[in-house]
């Protein structure tokens, strides 16, 4: 029987809703535009990596982060309880009963949450990329993985490798943003996810990425992370055509809303960590009334060009998980 079944359905969803609701407003706008059982698993699914990164960083969705003299532990704490509940038993926190709710009614397997566990592993020990190849991997591990999940969530065969590589591409697009918005957040929590050979490239000694003295060196290498999330965003629009329009409706206004991250982030330059960018709500708006319209559109050639610049897919980084 699967643990779900111990809280009834309804509680599951409602805790899943609160908690995107404050974890990811962005996100939680989008996910209002899909039919209400793609809708409410997503956010099921939302629950468990929400729970996840909590417990791994000592956060309360998000914000500071806490004490990690126990990191290792809760590391073991989060495999133990996703392990319970995809396997139909009681795991302990609702957030992880969650998982084995839309596990159990999606098909997602214990090989594609390994593969976002793995990522919390990364931060656990503390861990920073050397190269774009360990950028991307970190963020295949982070985010691209879960758009896998959340693929599967919404219908897509686990067979179908090329609408998954697309979502993975939303996924991907989604934390490259999120890294060129955090990364003041990032430095003070004693945390670099800029490649330490970009830094040397721009000539930012280590540790001083957030020195006044860097500033105009930051902010190019800013822009280099939005232009690959850029580029991973429009991916995802060409595999966002092949989703029922609901679905596509949704995702191209998650796109649209988070690429708007990185294009802040472009734009303001050196004054990019000032203040947090943030997507207004009316932003928001606009963009999934644009997104409706572009559901009728067909692929243009600007898109085909921005998804070809990605610099890896998902096979290059053998990032296979179904």
């Amino acid at each position: 029987m699967n643990s779900a079944i111990l809280q009834p359905r309804a509680r599951l969803v409602t805790l899943a809703a609160a908690m995107i609701g404050k974890g990811s407003k962005s996100f939680a706008a989008a996910s209002r535009l899909f039919d209400r059982t793609t809708r409410e698993r997503v956010w099921l699914l939302y629950a468990w990596c929400r729970r996840c990164d909590d417990l791994i960083d000592g956060q309360d969705l998000g914000g500071e982060l806490g004490d990690q003299s126990a990191v290792t532990a809760r590391l073991a704490q989060v495999r133990a309880m996703t392990a319970l509940a995809l396997a139909g038993q009681p795991s302990g926190d609702p957030a992880f009963d969650c998982l084995g709710l839309v596990a159990a009614e999606t098909g997602l397997t214990a090989a594609m949450a390994d593969a976002v566990i793995a990522g919390f592993a990364l931060d656990a020990r503390g861990w920073r990329p050397q190269t774009e190849a360990d950028l991307m991997q970190y963020c295949w591990h982070v985010a691209g993985a879960v758009g896998v999940m959340m693929a599967v969530v919404m219908g897509v065969d686990p067979a179908d490798d090329a609408t998954l590589e697309r979502a993975c591409d939303l996924g991907l697009a989604f934390q490259l943003a999120n890294i060129a918005r955090d990364l003041a957040e990032d430095h003070a929590a004693g945390r670099c996810y800029l490649p330490a050979q970009w830094l040397a490239e721009a000539g930012i000694p280590d540790g001083q990425a957030l020195d006044p003295r860097y500033r105009n060196a930051l902010a190019g290498v800013a822009r280099r992370l939005c232009d690959l999330a850029l580029a991973h965003e429009a991916s995802a629009r060409i595999g966002a055509r092949r989703l029922h329009w609901r679905q596509r409706w949704a995702i191209l206004a998650a796109a649209g809303i988070y690429g708007d991250i990185a294009r802040i982030v472009a734009r303001r330059g050196t004054a990019a960590w000032d203040t947090r960018a943030v997507v207004r709500n009316g932003r928001k708006m606009a963009w999934i009334g644009r997104a409706l319209i572009q559901t009728a559109l067909p692929v243009t050639a600007q898109m085909q060009d921005q998804a070809t610049a990605r610099h890896h897919t998902r096979n290059d980084l053998a990032l296979r998980v179904v």
